[in-house]
């Protein structure tokens, strides 16, 4: 078979794969796709096109419903709501605990299950609990819309991650992960020109401003839900808008990049990824940087307001610094899949955060502390997807990958836990504590990216010495150690 043929098509036959519980048939793929470089340019094209802008808009949605507390505090929240001392940052807090207890969970309901119904499914779950939030009257109200909150977001992040590593190859996956998590920075900029809109229904209805806020942003998530049961697709191999022969290259290029690593469901692939030393690092470097991030998105209104400025102008100056973070979380996934490295660029950004939150403690000028916004948005950003995807690409097995990355995304969100508390209103104007604080994580983060580069590095050399290059192993030597997953002889990490 010719590989530059445009009708040839890999061959699918059916392997036997026994598990725990019994013998189910698998699809066992040629390891070898058949595409040239043009056409798998357009076969990825395509798919771009069909999932990443709507994935994108979930997550931008995601992302504004529960940072939209931020612009409401600003309008008055508290005041409305009689919020004294730390109620406000517990009301914050409850979000994360929730948030965190259900990643796992979720992400094997998704393993099991159809994205096509569980994302719409969740999505319109917090839809309908940030609508209500909008009619919550004290303290107790606010704090039960915020548990229900976590729950049903939990599942969307680290889901769609996962999902991700369905359609795209390992150095594929970067990109498309920083474009959809580049939704987030929308939604910081286009969540404060928005809140800035709408607090003029003030008095409509009876509502404050504040209240509006939740209402609208969650029935736009309504209805965006319902559309998503009609436009997701469950998996390659069953999307419509991929031929037959298309779906078979993309599990091709799948099974010749997972090199015959297993992908059959077995509970024993959940407890290699509980016991895997080096996913605990990567938890570790993630709560150092997902703590800024979400103190960043929760607090920077206030953190520019205390700079001297208005409820409304603050509110319009968050969006320049969520503007660049947005180009910059971009082009550090492109660049980061096109030189397949990860540990350099998050070196490097976390290395940028940390120059802008020594601005923003070390100086009271106000243009100084505002151009630190800049680096500390332009730092923090780029740096989430790259992290997840270099955690996904050195978890092998599709079990194990989906339960790593939801380890790893339950974890970091602890971050907000931590985040809810750091910046206090008796801290204000300067916030040394909430600033302090991040340099502390992020020097954290800085310290465990290094060591797992030099980890990785090591043992991709020891195993290159004891058995040689992955390239000489056959389809049936890879197959007689695909249950082991990244601690296969052939498996090398990508630092």
């Amino acid at each position: 078979m010719d590989p530059r043929d445009a009708n040839a098509e890999p061959q699918l036959e059916l392997d036997t794969v026994k598990t725990n519980d019994s013998e189910v048939a698998v699809d066992k793929v040629e390891i070898t796709p058949t595409y040239d470089t043009k056409q798998t340019k357009a076969l990825l094209r395509k798919i771009d096109r069909h999932l990443i802008p709507f994935l994108s808009l979930l997550y931008l949605l995601s992302f504004l419903d529960r940072t939209n507390i931020g612009n409401a505090k600003l309008f008055g929240l508290e005041k409305s709501l009689g919020l004294v001392k730390n109620q406000y940052n517990t009301a914050l807090c409850v979000f994360f605990v929730t948030y965190v207890l259900f990643e796992v969970p979720s992400n094997m309901i998704l393993k099991r299950w159809r994205a096509s119904m569980w994302f719409p499914i969740i999505m319109l779950g917090w839809g309908i609990v940030m609508t209500l939030t909008g009619l919550v009257t004290d303290f107790h109200g606010l704090v039960i819309a915020r548990v229900f909150l976590g729950i049903t977001e939990s599942g969307l992040f680290p889901g769609v991650n996962y999902y991700i590593t369905l359609w795209y190859c390992r150095r594929e996956c970067a990109f498309r992960a920083a474009i959809f998590f580049s939704a987030a920075t929308v939604a910081g900029a286009f969540g404060g020109l928005l809140a800035r809109g709408i607090n003029e229904m003030s008095g409509v209805g009876g509502k404050p401003g504040w209240a509006w806020i939740f209402i609208l942003e969650g029935l736009l998530t309504v209805g965006v839900a319902i559309v998503a049961f009609w436009v997701l697709a469950d998996s390659p191999k069953t999307a419509t808008f991929l031929s037959e022969g298309e779906a078979k290259e993309v599990q091709a290029r799948l099974a010749h990049d997972n090199e015959d690593l297993a992908a059959h469901y077995d509970t024993k692939f959940m407890w290699h990824a509980f016991m895997d030393w080096k996913i605990w690092m990567q938890c570790i470097a993630y709560l150092g940087i997902l703590t800024p991030l979400y103190s960043f998105s929760l607090f920077l209104p206030s953190i520019i307001a205390a700079m001297g400025f208005s409820a409304a102008t603050s509110q319009l100056l968050t969006v320049p610094p969520y503007v660049l973070g947005c180009l910059c979380t971009v082009l550090g996934g492109y660049y980061s899949d096109k030189l397949g490295k990860r540990g350099f660029f998050l070196l490097g950004f976390c290395s940028l955060a940390i120059i802008g939150y020594i601005l923003l403690i070390a100086t009271k000028i106000p243009g100084a502390q505002y151009v630190g916004t800049f680096l500390a948005a332009c730092g923090v950003y780029p740096m989430i997807p790259i992290m997840v995807m270099w955690n996904g690409n050195n978890i092998g097995g599709s079990v194990k990958r989906g339960v790593g990355i939801a380890m790893q995304i339950g974890f970091g969100n602890c971050g907000g836990v931590i985040a809810s508390f750091i910046y206090r209103n008796q801290d204000k104007p300067r916030y040394f504590t909430g600033h302090g604080t991040i340099l502390a994580f992020l020097g954290l983060a800085l310290i465990f990216i290094a060591l797992q580069m030099v980890c990785l590095t090591h043992i991709n050399k020891k195993r290159d010495e004891a058995y040689g290059s992955p390239d000489a192993y056959t389809s049936d030597m890879k197959r007689a150690e695909s249950d082991r997953g990244n601690d296969a002889s052939f498996f090398r990490y990508t630092i």
